[in-house]
């Protein structure tokens, strides 16, 4: 894969996951927020309104079963290794040695892989990177893939830099749900932690641009990290009371190049939900339609709510529903740990990929073992743009 990480196809571990003990804290008033007041992670929904666990009415219907009894109905496409934007939690300032042209996947071979696995049971996709925006007529892509039997929904992952001109044509093509990762709302700070200037124009130019465009939900990915936006957590909250949008608070989590950030400046989505009750008081909801483990929250009356997806203090990986395939076409069905299983050559040689596609599901882990402020765990991955985030 991208950047040299390791393609070893061991089984990795299995150990029971520990349930939350507690989520939230009182403030101002504010109830607790415990484990068990937490809603239910959102299941995906298509377009027109078709639920994402609806296969589970069909018998008949194909499934994707994972080796735990997961359904895996999600697939994270990564369709770049290239990003242009250098944020301190996710690679080196440097950058990473990117993936030659004829290494990554042409758009119709993406679309060929999803054609097999939707046969297989795939419903529901994200496009990723890097950031997916910088590959080149990306909405052509979005068609390709929306034309695919089968497939119910296409969201898009971006940072949004590149989104204001090209927010229509994506949602237009296929596209009905974006995640935007904005980590401050102050001009210096979020230039510092992207390492770019004039980045929050940019981002949040992008933002209104696919408000405009109509996507549905739009939500803004926070990476919370102390010391750097912890101080700002009750300003992004605030963003869901008067705008239809969806802030998740996400942890940190950690790779080769971020080590002393993911040990020394962690901070828990309990802390934050901590101090966003200080606030106002904080109500579980549903949630918007998604395919991701976020927990929601929402103000009284707020057009948005407020998530948190808790990798390190509170592990959903028993929840799972999704494997990933990055640029070069491994498909990996967790994001950490070193198995993967190599799709390209044999897609290029006109093999049939389902074989392959079962091995994987057969060999997914049951649950992550990464560590805060260590590399054990994370399968040699320097950066989170290698595999799609």
């Amino acid at each position: 894969m991208a950047g040299g990480q390791p393609s070893g196809r061991e089984r990795e571990s299995r150990s029971v996951n520990r349930a939350p003990e507690k989520l939230g804290a009182a403030g101002s008033g504010a109830r607790a927020l415990d484990a068990s007041a937490r809603p239910a992670p959102s299941n995906g929904a298509s377009a027109n309104g078709v639920s994402g666990n609806r296969l589970l009415e069909e018998p008949s219907a194909p499934a994707m079963v994972d080796g735990f009894g997961r359904r895996i109905e999600y697939l994270r496409i990564s369709v770049t290794d290239k990003c242009n934007l250098r944020c301190v939690y996710c690679m080196p300032e440097e950058g990473l040695p990117w993936l030659r042209r004829d290494e990554i996947l042409s758009y119709e071979e993406i679309t060929e892989v999803v054609r097999v696995m939707a046969g297989m049971g795939l419903r529901r996709l994200r496009l990723t990177g890097g950031e997916p925006l910088v590959r080149k007529d990306l909405p052509r892509l979005v068609a390709m893939l929306a034309g695919v039997p089968g497939i119910d929904n296409i969201a898009l992952s971006t940072n949004a830099v590149l989104l204001a001109p090209m927010a229509r044509r994506l949602r237009d093509a296929g596209v009905s749900r974006v995640n935007i990762s904005l980590d401050s709302l102050r001009p210096d700070r979020a230039d510092a932690i992207a390492r770019r200037p004039g980045t929050l124009d940019r981002v949040l130019h992008g933002l209104d641009a696919a408000e405009g465009a109509g996507f549905d939900p739009i939500k803004i990915n926070v990476v919370l990290m102390r010391g750097e936006n912890d101080d700002e957590i009750a300003d992004f909250a605030e963003l869901s009371r008067g705008r239809p949008l969806h802030v998740r608070f996400i942890e940190v989590m950690p790779t080769e190049s971020n080590l002393e950030l993911s040990a020394s400046n962690f901070l828990s989505c309990d802390e934050a939900l901590a101090a966003i009750a200080e606030v106002d008081a904080l109500e579980p909801v549903p949630g918007p339609p998604g395919n991701g483990p976020a927990a929601y929250f929402s103000f009284p009356g707020a057009r948005g709510t407020i998530g948190v997806i808790t990798p390190m203090s509170h592990n959903f990986c028993s929840r799972c529903n999704r494997m990933r395939l990055t640029a070069d076409g491994q498909l990996r069905p967790c994001l950490f740990g070193t198995i993967q299983t190599p799709l390209r050559d044999a897609l290029r040689r006109g093999e049939d990929l389902r074989p392959l596609v079962e091995e994987t599901l057969r060999i997914k882990p049951e649950k992550h073992l990464l560590v805060r402020g260590s590399s054990e765990g994370s399968g040699g991955l320097i950066a989170l743009s290698q595999t799609g985030g």
